[in-house]
């Protein structure tokens, strides 16, 4: 399984950025895929996850800046970033579990996924 993310890149604050993710070699249901961050010196964070179904889940204070979505006839996952902030400033990583089902109160937790791609930065300066 291979998830490589593009999109990222240097904004003011207040800008905007798209993610990308795409995803190969995914045999199963997708039953759902995230979105998360990490910022230097801290721990990784769940940034949005988004179910087969279309079902959302934020992490705090994202919802209403950041709206996740998913293209399956193109094997993507899109990350729109609205109003950026510096303290969003992270590499960015997409991630996907092994084909099963989880609640949508655990998929931000890095743990219930499997694979990852190599992440892309994003950089928000005031």
């Amino acid at each position: 399984v291979m998830l490589v993310e593009s999109g990222g890149g240097s904004v003011q604050s207040g800008g905007s950025l798209r993610l990308s993710c795409v995803v190969s070699g995914y045999s199963g249901s997708r039953y759902f895929m995230g979105w998360f961050r990490q910022a230097p010196g801290k721990e990784r964070e769940g940034v949005a996850a988004i179910g087969l179904d279309d079902t959302t889940i934020y992490g705090d204070s994202l919802k209403g800046r950041f709206t996740i979505s998913q293209d399956n006839a193109k094997n993507t996952l899109y990350l729109q970033m609205n109003s950026l902030k510096p303290e969003d400033t992270a590499m960015y990583y997409c991630a996907a579990p092994r084909s099963r089902y989880a609640h949508i109160t655990y998929r931000l937790q890095p743990s219930y996924y499997d694979y990852w791609g190599q992440g892309t930065q994003v950089t928000v300066s005031s």
